[in-house]
C-alpha cells in the first residue's frame, strides 16, 4: 500500500512536469505560479490526488492485490491492476466533472491515471522478480508439511516442488487415520509423524502451513484448527474433503491446486518490510562510514597472525537455514581443531562454550573482542539478508543438536548482530536467562524497541565491555 501511493505521488508530478514542459499546458510560468502556488488548484490537486490514491488502495485490496504473490499469477495480477487503476480513474474524472474543475487540465489527469496504471505494473513486476530470486536463494519460502499420504498428497508434493516460485519448501508428510489403512505411494522416510505429532514436528520444522488432503474425521480437523490458532500455523484443505466445515469461505488457488483457508495466521507485514529498511539503510551507514575502520582493522588481523583476515562460521539462522556468518578473524588459525582440548575451562552452562582468557584468542583479536568490533562485518550479512540489526545471536549447529523443543522458539526470526541479551544480560552465564531474554525480544517485538536496542549497543560497545 505505502509503494502504491509513493507511486501515485511521483507519477503525478512527473505527469505535472512534463506537461508544463512540452508546453500542453497554456503558460507553464502561468500554471506553476497562478494555478498551483497563489491558485485554489493546488489544495483541490492534493485532495483529488489524495481522493484517487485512496480509491486506489481500496479497490486494489478488494481485488486481493495486496494478497501473497504465490496465490495469483504474473498475468492475473497485472489484469487486476489495471483494473483497479481505471476504476479509480474513472471516479476521478467524474468527480472533475460534477464539480466543474474548469481551471485543472484535463491532460494532466489522463496523464497522471495512464502513467499510474504504468508504473504500478512496472513495480508489481519487479516486486515480483526479485521476490522469486529470493525464493531460489531460499530465503522467505514458507515450510509446509502435508497432512495425507495418498495420491492426492503425492500430486501436491510434486507440485510444490515443481513450481519454485511458489515459494514453498517441503518438510514431509503426515500419517491420518484413512479408511482401509494407509495409502503412502513409496513415501518411506518422507513420513516425519503422525496426526498426534503433528504440531511437535511442525515446531521441529518450522512449519507456516499445513495441508490436509485426505479425508478425515471433522472433530479431528476441528482440534487441529483449534491448536493451529494457538501454534500460529496456517492451515489449507483440498477442497470438498470437509462438508460444511469451510461454508462462505473462498477458494484460493496454490499453483494449480484448489485449496481452502481454514486457518491464516496474522503477520505485521508493515513491521517487518520497516524493519528490513531499517537494516538495510543503517547497515549501509555504517559500512560507508566506518570503512576506513574496516580497512586497518583488516591490515591489523592479518599483521598479527597468520591466517585468513576473516573467519567464516557456518550458522543457523531463520527456519533453521544454514548460511555463512562473516567475521574478523579474532583466533590463531586452528582454533576450532583445540576446542576440545580446553572444553573443562568452559564458563557457560548448557549447550553455549565461552572462556574470559581464551588462549586461542589473539592480541589485536582480544581487543576486537572487547569493543566487539570483530562484529562488524556481519553488517554484510545483513545487507544480504542472513541476518538483522537487532535479533537472537545466530547458533551453531552443535548448540541447535543440543536445544530442547522450546528453545527453537529463537530461531522462528532472522538472527541479529545485537540483541536484548547483548545489552542486558551478557556476562549472564546462564542459558535459562539467554533464551529466556531472546524469547521476550520475540513476543515483545517493535520498532521502537529495536531503535532502543541499538542505542544501548552502542553504549555497551564504547565502554568495551565485550570478551
Amino acid at each position: 500500500m505505502v509503494l502504491d501511493a509513493i507511486t501515485i505521488l511521483g507519477a503525478a508530478v512527473l505527469a505535472t512536469l512534463f506537461q508544463s514542459r512540452v508546453g500542453m499546458v497554456a503558460s507553464a510560468k502561468d500554471f506553476w505560479h497562478g494555478t498551483l502556488i497563489h491558485g485554489r488548484s493546488m489544495w483541490l490537486l492534493l485532495g483529488l490526488l489524495c481522493g484517487f490514491g485512496f480509491v486506489l488502495v481500496v479497490t486494489s485490496r478488494r481485488l486481493h492485490l495486496y494478497a501473497p504473490q504465490r496465490i495469483s499469477s504474473f498475468l492475473h495480477e497485472q489484469r487486476l491492476s489495471a483494473q483497479a487503476c481505471f476504476t479509480s480513474g474513472l471516479l476521478l474524472t467524474g468527480t472533475l466533472y460534477l464539480l466543474h474543475l474548469s481551471d485543472i487540465p484535463r491532460s494532466i489527469v489522463l496523464l497522471t491515471v495512464a502513467l499510474v496504471t504504468v508504473t504500478l505494473g512496472l513495480r508489481r513486476l519487479v516486486y515480483r522478480v526479485l521476490l522469486y530470486r529470493r525464493f531460489e536463494r531460499g530465503l522467505g519460502t514458507r515450510n509446509v508439511l502435508i497432512a495425507g499420504t495418498g495420491p492426492e498428497a503425492h500430486a501436491l508434493r510434486h507440485h510444490l516442488d515443481s513450481i519454485r516460485h511458489l515459494g514453498y519448501t517441503f518438510k514431509g508428510f503426515i500419517e491420518l487415520p484413512e479408511p482401509g489403512g494407509p495409502r503412502g505411494l513409496g513415501l518411506a522416510g518422507e513420513v516425519v509423524g503422525s496426526i498426534e505429532t503433528l504440531f511437535t514436528q511442525a515446531r521441529k520444522l518450522f512449519v507456516d502451513e499445513i495441508f490436509f488432503t485426505s479425508p478425515c474425521e471433522r472433530g479431528i480437523v476441528q482440534t487441529v484448527v483449534d491448536q493451529a490458532r494457538v501454534q500460529g500455523v496456517d492451515l489449507r484443505m483440498v477442497p470438498d474433503m470437509y462438508d460444511g466445515l469451510a461454508w462462505n469461505t473462498p477458494i484460493e488457488y496454490i499453483g494449480q491446486f484448489p485449496t481452502i483457508p481454514l486457518h491464516c495466521g496474522r503477520t505485521d507485514e508493515m513491521g517487518f518490510a520497516l524493519k528490513r529498511l531499517l537494516d538495510i539503510v543503517f547497515s549501509g551507514l555504517v559500512l560507508i562510514a566506518l570503512a576506513p575502520v574496516l580497512l586497518a582493522i583488516a591490515i591489523a588481523v592479518k599483521l598479527d597472525s597468520p591466517g585468513p583476515v576473516f573467519y567464516l562460521s557456518e550458522r543457523i539462522g531463520k527456519k533453521g537455514r544454514v548460511f555463512r556468518c562473516l567475521k574478523f578473524r579474532t583466533m590463531v588459525r586452528d582454533a576450532e581443531r583445540r576446542q576440545a582440548e580446553i572444553m573443562h575451562m568452559n564458563e557457560r552452562d548448557g549447550v553455549l562454550f565461552k572462556i574470559t582468557n581464551d588462549p586461542r584468542i589473539t592480541r589485536v583479536g582480544r581487543f576486537l573482542r572487547k569493543y566487539s568490533l570483530d562484529e562488524l562485518p556481519q553488517f554484510f550479512n545483513v545487507l544480504r539478508g542472513d541476518m538483522s540489526v537487532v535479533g537472537p545471536r545466530p547458533p551453531i549447529a552443535s548448540e541447535v543438536k543440543e536445544y530442547k523443543l522450546s528453545h527453537l522458539r529463537r530461531l522462528d526470526v532472522t538472527p541479529g548482530i545485537t540483541g536484548l541479551w547483548q545489552v542486558q544480560g551478557r556476562q549472564d552465564p546462564s542459558f535459562d536467562s539467554y533464551v529466556s531474554l531472546d524469547m521476550t525480544y520475540i513476543e515483545n517485538w517493535s520498532i521502537w524497541l529495536d531503535l532502543k536496542i541499538i542505542v544501548r549497543t552502542i553504549g555497551v560497545v564504547l565502554a568495551g565491555t565485550g570478551s
